[in-house]
């Protein structure tokens, strides 16, 4: 078995990876794409817990009316994220690997509620917790989400799957003159304003001294070039 640099990771996937062109709903022929992937890495002998986004279904932050209710426009992405956790847990089991999903948000019919020792365990047996549903509560991103289970999983680094290659000092698409940054210290990236994940999380992880690679998962095999100790996108520490 191949050497790792990181043994059990947090992997978050932008719900926009599960879309088509269109960056909106099921494209099951992408989803597909990414469970062979992941195949690969569990194969490998990576423990994976993975959060993933609901942007291909529904963005609560997109609705500016101010007679919609924030709460409920929260919980209407929440159970987008479970919507996307049931596909690709279908996916990953066709391959013939074991998977749950667990949700913090309780919708038992289809999966099992967060319990974190029961993760835990599903975890140290080799399959891949796949964690929907966000926090459970309304307010807080999934970047809040993926920060908090690397927390409670005993994760050794988030790898944040994003539609750019790195942390930037300005946006890309609109500075050409920006430039990526391989390497930073969150206080450094407080210091200069660039955004990474939302505040909440960024606090968690800077806390608690999870590290965090900003990558482009739109390049799938970016993610075993990191757990193989390659330098692929920007490291926070």
């Amino acid at each position: 078995m191949m050497s790792l640099k990181y043994k059990r990771v947090l992997l978050k996937i932008t719900g926009e990876l599960f879309a088509g062109p269109e960056k909106k709903g099921f494209d099951f022929q992408s989803i597909r794409k990414l469970a062979e992937f992941l195949s690969g890495l569990q194969k490998m002998g990576l423990e994976m817990a993975i959060v993933l986004g609901g942007g291909n279904l529904f963005r609560g932050r997109e609705i500016t009316g101010e007679d919609f209710d924030r709460a409920t426009a929260d919980y209407m992405g929440m159970l987008g994220t479970i919507m996307n956790g049931l596909a690709l847990q279908t996916e990953l089991e066709k391959l013939g690997l074991e998977t749950r999903v667990l949700s913090s948000l309780p919708v038992t019919s289809v999966c099992e509620p967060f319990i974190r020792r029961k993760a835990l365990h599903h975890l140290e047996l080799g399959r891949i917790v796949i964690l929907a549903g966000g926090i459970g509560s309304p307010f807080f991103t999934t970047d809040s989400a993926a920060a908090l289970k690397a927390c409670e999983l005993n994760c050794e680094i988030i790898l944040k799957g994003s539609n750019v290659d790195g942390v930037y000092t300005a946006d890309p698409n609109v500075d050409k003159n920006a430039k990526m940054y391989t390497e930073l210290k969150f206080q450094e990236a407080l210091e200069k304003g660039l955004t990474v994940m939302d505040g909440t999380a960024f606090a968690l992880c800077q806390k608690e001294k999870i590290p965090v690679v900003v990558f482009n998962i739109q390049q799938l095999d970016n993610i075993e070039k990191i757990v193989n100790g390659e330098k692929i996108g920007t490291l926070i520490n």
